[in-house]
């Protein structure tokens, strides 16, 4: 799992999103055990605490339970999960709709754009 963190931002928040990221992308199912903090941060390189504290934010969200005897497990609601996942895809939208208009794209050509990129195939020799 790769752990891509910012310096520019707080720690926390990115681990936090990573997390969510990987819930609703069907990495951890619903009602999968949650790694333990201590093997997350290990595998993040971070302190145990600033794991933690992404971890209890996600426990707040509903996204992760935590169970006295069974440890930490993904959420059951998959509706929750789906509104996430949707939520998540909408702000990716408006970054991007907001970074193309900084180019001088109009909403009109970037919807262009994108029905024009979605039939090819990516070419990884491109630059």
């Amino acid at each position: 799992m790769t752990w891509n963190l910012d310096d520019s931002r707080p720690i926390w928040p990115q681990l936090k999103e990573k997390l969510m990221r990987d819930i609703v992308a069907g990495r951890y199912a619903p009602g999968d055990s949650f790694p333990t903090v201590r093997d997350l941060a290990e595998q993040a390189r971070v302190n145990r605490n600033t794991m933690q504290r992404a971890l209890s934010e996600l426990e707040n969200e509903g996204l992760v339970i935590t169970n006295r005897t069974a440890g930490r497990t993904v959420t059951t609601d998959e509706e929750l999960i789906k509104i996430t996942r949707v939520t998540l895809a909408r702000e990716q939208i408006k970054t991007m709709l907001s970074e193309m208009q900084q180019l001088g794209f109009s909403a009109d050509e970037v919807a262009e754009l994108i029905r024009n990129e979605g039939g090819k195939k990516v070419d990884r020799n491109e630059d």
